[in-house]
């Protein structure tokens, strides 16, 4: 039902590894600590503003998930720790999610909200997305990069995106990184 890891590591732009997984519903306890612990500017990127109080419906909410409309993947260090997550979420409009990342602050600028957007996309498409809608704070300037570099074709001065869904191998990899890695997300939207 959750599909599975990633088999090989990912090596990012400062040599370290990730592995990423789909996130399951055991994995609440280790996300409510994250939220709880994480700096302010972190949950103030994430959420736009203030982060939502951290109950049971929003667990349930952010790791209850099909795989398919809404589906979520959590990158890994060496000793299991989570690090970053990646989701996308069904919009009401056909062929697109919504996808929102958070990157642990000892890891951002190495490339792994990249790397999880791509890996992100390559589940959508299985799934029967084609276009991510992305809203961020309109000053983050490496958000709008990262989007940019993920093929946005809009990038908006309000903090909006378009970003195509495209395969992993359709994509420029940074040295080191994998072109294509196999992963087992689910099945196809209807």
């Amino acid at each position: 039902m959750y599909g599975q890891a990633i088999a090989s590591a990912l090596r990012l732009h400062d040599g370290r590894e990730v592995w990423m997984a789909p996130l399951r519903p055991d994995d609440r306890d280790e996300l409510a600590e994250a939220i709880r612990t994480a700096d302010l500017d972190t949950l103030f990127q994430r959420f736009c503003g203030a982060p939502p109080p951290v109950t049971p419906a929003l667990l349930a909410h952010l790791t209850e998930l099909d795989h398919v409309r809404r589906h979520a993947l959590v990158a890994r260090d060496r000793d299991g720790r989570g690090v970053a997550i990646g989701r996308y979420e069904a919009t009401r409009t056909p062929q697109v999610a919504e996808v929102a990342v958070a990157v642990a602050t000892g890891w951002r600028r190495v490339g792994l909200a990249t790397l999880l957007v791509r890996h992100l996309s390559d589940a959508a498409l299985r799934n029967g997305f084609r276009w991510f809608s992305v809203t961020h704070l309109p000053g983050n300037r490496a958000v709008a990069r990262m989007l940019r570099s993920a093929g946005a074709v809009r990038v908006g001065p309000g903090g909006e995106a378009i970003v195509p869904c495209r395969p992993c191998a359709e994509r420029e990899t940074p040295a080191g990184l994998p072109t294509r890695a196999r992963a087992g997300y689910g099945t196809r939207a209807r």
